[in-house]
């Protein structure tokens, strides 16, 4: 059995929601951030970046969103999450996920994270006020150029959408009005129909 680190309101419900859409054997285990759980020294054991999510199995620990994604969707061929069969489909899957994790995400983590980046309290301030335009052109870039329609990658639903979803999750905190982006409101408002995704906020949030 897969033992997944999670904590609410982050990443980690992207790889949440694919545990559950492909019905895997798995025991969800809470970090708590409020007491810093995840600097803990038994957390740091089994992922010494002190982040979630990570996902233990057999062979050892996973962690890093995307290749938990794809590691699920693999365990999982009879789900169809991925094209794992056609080498430039796939491709295209990891270069949407990788866009997300690379550039989206760190432009949101600028607004609570900026320490990573600087030390100094003004950079660090700059650094925040720059997130909502930063966001904004990101989203912009996948609604655009990116999106196919009704699902990241067209008809078929993959991995990329419930990673899509988590971090549009983050849009309004990061001073981003959806209703800029008419295509991804209605991907949000689909993927918050999907039991998976309801089953998984719901034990996020518990």
């Amino acid at each position: 059995m897969l033992e997944f680190y999670y904590a609410p309101h982050t990443c980690s419900l992207a790889t949440h929601i694919v545990l559950e859409e492909t019905g895997a054997s798995y025991r969800p285990t809470r970090i708590d951030f409020t007491t810093a759980q995840q600097k803990s020294a038994a957390y740091e054991k089994i992922n010494p970046k002190a982040r979630v999510p990570a996902l233990a199995t057999t062979q050892g620990v996973l962690t890093e969103t995307p290749a938990m994604l794809v590691y699920v969707a693999q365990l999982h061929p009879e789900a169809a999450l991925a094209p794992i069969d056609d080498p430039f489909r796939f491709a295209q899957v990891q270069a949407f996920n990788s866009f997300l994790c690379s550039t989206l995400h760190v432009a949101h983590a600028h607004r609570m994270r900026g320490y990573r980046w600087a030390d100094d309290e003004a950079a660090i301030a700059s650094m925040q006020r720059k997130v909502p335009q930063s966001v904004a052109a990101n989203f912009e870039l996948v609604e655009k150029h990116m999106f196919k329609g009704p699902w990241v990658m067209g008809e078929t639903y993959t991995i990329c959408d419930p990673y899509l979803f988590t971090l549009a999750q983050w849009m309004e905190a990061d001073g981003v009005d959806p209703a800029q982006f008419p295509m991804l409101a209605g991907h949000r408002s689909r993927m918050n129909a999907r039991a998976a995704v309801v089953e998984a906020i719901r034990q996020e949030l518990a």
